[in-house]
């Protein structure tokens, strides 16, 4: 005999398996994002790379996955988010073996550009599930777990491929990768139905198109429309600041307060528990509707970048300007849910794909830019300059993401 569930509790079971298959999904993207990075010393070794052909191998990356993530938007709305989702796995996986296998530079640079292709749809793909599927009362709690599971495939990526490389070599750490996509591959066709939005995007379709004589919208008229491109500014922008501390953190706390090398690397990592952290409360934030979400960027960005400005001064002393560091991610992360918010919102109907392709091309565009810049001023001896140019990126931001919502705000008028 079955037993019938309430509605609210099957509605919670629903909205809980979805959210968990695309965080997962999401998690496995960022994870193969730092692929190869990880393995750098190991590869360098082996194939006699200089340190401008092993970064050109991370810019290509992200350069390939800003191009193909605007293209994937246009696939995901026409064919739906679920066949995407796995063709971008099983690239992954082909990545990791093209790369295992590599007998020299040429494998490693396909390597990083099947990874790229296979990484560029996962902000569309992602966001149309979540968007069409996660009942609204949840959103804030999908979008948080979302920016939550990035971070953690970040964290794990490096962890996991290094301690691999060590213990039985990288050829054997990039096809342990490989695998690892294709377990996650099973696990989002075993729940394929907690991720599927074609019959949601068919019924949106016949909404739309019901009236007769109605002209068919462009596919590429959102293009035209002045606020997609703000969001798409708004990550191009905020980017840099992630990339700043990233990438800089540790040799410019070194300089500029004269840290150790192994205590001074511990900035990033609590950078990033500190953002995990508040992307937790951003998703509270925007589920108990505390405020707008411009306000909550505004709040939260302002605050990072103030800490930001005090670490590249130095007054504060060794120990405490790297807790400055480690501090403003959390308004970084308390950001990140109501930044998607903000983004559907500002989304045209019928376009939630597109939008989102376009408009997290940014975050790609954005890494692969912003990492010369900053290298040009560790070079140039201006180490204050990390963290000044980080926070002033989140104030950028932050204006723009203040024009977003008054643009949205406008429209619902």
């Amino acid at each position: 005999m079955s037993t019938v569930l309430p509605a609210s509790d099957s509605s919670f079971r629903m909205d809980a398996t979805t959210i968990s298959v695309v965080g997962l999904a999401h998690a496995t993207s960022h994870f193969f994002q730092l692929l190869l990075p990880p393995l750098f010393p190991w590869l360098a070794t082996e194939f006699s790379l200089s340190f401008a052909e092993l970064g050109t191998l991370a810019s290509l990356f992200y350069l390939v996955s800003a191009f193909g993530q605007a293209a994937a938007g246009f696939v995901v709305d026409k064919v739906g988010a679920r066949a995407v989702m796995f063709g971008g796995l099983v690239l992954f996986a082909v990545a990791a073996v093209v790369g295992s296998l590599a007998n020299g530079y040429a494998m490693l640079v396909a390597s990083a550009a099947i990874a790229g292709i296979a990484n560029s749809p996962f902000h569309p793909v992602d966001y149309s599930i979540i968007n069409q599927r996660v009942s609204t009362r949840r959103i804030g709690h999908a979008y948080s777990a979302h920016g939550l599971s990035g971070t953690l495939g970040y964290a794990s990526a490096t962890l996991v491929m290094v301690l691999m490389a060590q213990q039985f070599g990288w050829r054997t750490a990039l096809s342990a990768a490989a695998g690892f996509a294709l377990c996650v591959l099973a696990v989002a066709v075993i729940f394929r139905d907690a991720i599927d939005t074609r019959s949601l995007a068919t019924a949106h379709a016949a909404r739309h198109d019901l009236e007769p004589g109605q002209p068919i919208e462009s596919r590429f008229a959102f293009m035209r429309q002045p606020v997609v491109w703000m969001c798409f500014a708004f990550f191009f922008v905020i980017t840099f600041s992630n990339s700043a501390i990233q990438n800089f953190a540790t040799p410019a706390l070194q300089a500029i307060v004269g840290l150790k090398l192994t205590v001074a690397a511990t900035a990033l990592t609590g950078y990033l528990v500190f953002s995990a952290i508040g992307q937790l409360a951003g998703g509270f934030a925007i589920s108990r509707q505390w405020a707008d979400p411009e306000r909550i960027i505004a709040g939260a960005l302002t605050g990072s970048a103030m800490l930001l400005f005090i670490a590249a001064s130095g007054i504060a002393g060794g120990t405490a300007t790297l807790v400055l560091v480690m501090l403003a991610g959390l308004g970084t992360g308390v950001a990140g849910p109501s930044r998607d918010l903000l983004i559907k919102r500002a989304t045209p109907a019928g376009a939630t794909g597109r939008v989102y392709g376009m408009v997290y091309s940014g975050l790609d565009a954005g890494l692969a830019v912003s990492a010369p810049i900053f290298g040009w001023m560790m070079d140039h001896d201006l180490p204050r300059s990390i963290f000044i140019g980080a926070g002033a990126a989140m104030l950028i931001s932050m204006l723009i993401g203040l024009g977003v919502g008054r643009f949205v705000q406008q429209r619902a008028a």
